[in-house]
């Protein structure tokens, strides 16, 4: 029996009653996909393996790693071949490490701010000659003149042992640099036409409008020229001759395929009750090479995408 005193339902609130979640059917599994997620997974763990592997090596005393007993986890953990790369002046991996970070610090700045200026000002049609100016990066970004003229232009400029040899002939990628300016010419230009009837100037449109709309972008070319200078070894390795200058990378080098006249050779040493063997030593320098990078690039993931998929495309 229905209830008098029961208002009717209005159309109103049939309307904005929310409906049913409609249940979604699941595709059923097919071969395809068990067969995908296999091979997905077979190579995530040929990346994943080598790494947990070195991580395990360094952590590991030296008996095991010589009885062939490190797998995968660490076995006797210990933190006894960081110490002794750490306390070591003869190795050099922490003067290394301090000269990739200022490195990389400093070639970063001067890259991103190099690239995105020069994107900046070709990517404005009242620049004359900017096509004659973009063609000549091209052109020297298609036909490379090789390592031996490279090395006689530089040598010419007196960027032999020299820090800068780091920071100024990589200052400017062309592909970062036309990811830069398809990025900047997809701003709006009326926002810089409003700008200027207010009576801001170039500096000022520049530092108020196009850098704050410009993050994702910086933060991308930012991360490449980062992890290329961070990585960099055949120009540190043909030009900076002095051990005091050169990066871990290149003291990873040494470490790998000293010859036996060089100082980096050494012969396995107890420290704390622990083992330390030559595998030990360059399982840690490894992970000094590799850990600083996968640190940095999560923080800068969520411009990565955007930075990249926008300047692409619009270029």
């Amino acid at each position: 029996m229905t209830d008098l005193h029961t208002a009717p339902r209005t159309d109103t609130e049939a309307v904005t009653r929310p409906p049913r979640a409609r249940r979604r059917r699941r595709r059923p599994i097919e071969l395809f996909d068990i067969f995908n997620a296999a091979v997905l997974g077979l190579i995530a763990i040929a990346c994943i393996y080598p790494f947990l592997y070195i991580v395990g090596v360094s952590l590991s005393d030296g008996h095991a790693v010589l009885n062939n007993q490190v797998v995968l986890w660490p076995v006797d953990i210990n933190v006894e071949t960081f110490r002794y790369i750490l306390t070591n002046e003869r190795l050099g991996v922490v003067r290394a490490l301090i000269n990739s970070i200022v490195y990389t610090l400093a070639g970063t700045i001067v890259a991103v701010g190099l690239t995105y200026l020069t994107a900046y000002a070709l990517s404005k049609k009242r620049l004359p000659g900017r096509r004659v100016i973009m063609l000549l990066f091209i052109i020297t970004w298609i036909f490379d003149a090789g390592i031996v003229p490279a090395y006689i232009v530089n040598s010419g400029l007196g960027l032999v042992n020299n820090p800068l040899i780091m920071v100024l002939p990589l200052a400017i990628s062309t592909f970062l640099l036309i990811v830069t300016k398809a990025f900047i010419e997809a701003i709006p230009e009326e926002l810089e036409e409003s700008a200027s009837i207010d009576g801001a100037n170039d500096f000022q449109i520049l530092g108020r409008i196009y850098l704050p709309l410009s993050k994702p972008v910086i933060a991308t070319i930012a991360i490449f020229y980062a992890v290329q200078t961070w990585n960099s070894f055949l120009w540190p390795l043909i030009y900076l001759r002095d051990a005091s200058l050169q990066p871990i990378q290149v003291v990873l080098y040494r470490l790998l395929l000293g010859n036996a006249d060089q100082a980096l050779n050494f012969q396995q040493t107890v420290s704390n009750g622990f083992l330390v063997i030559p595998e030990n030593i360059r399982a840690a320098t490894m992970l000094f090479a590799i850990v600083p990078v996968l640190l940095f690039y999560p923080y800068a993931q969520r411009y990565f995408s955007k930075g990249i998929l926008v300047g692409a495309v619009k270029g």
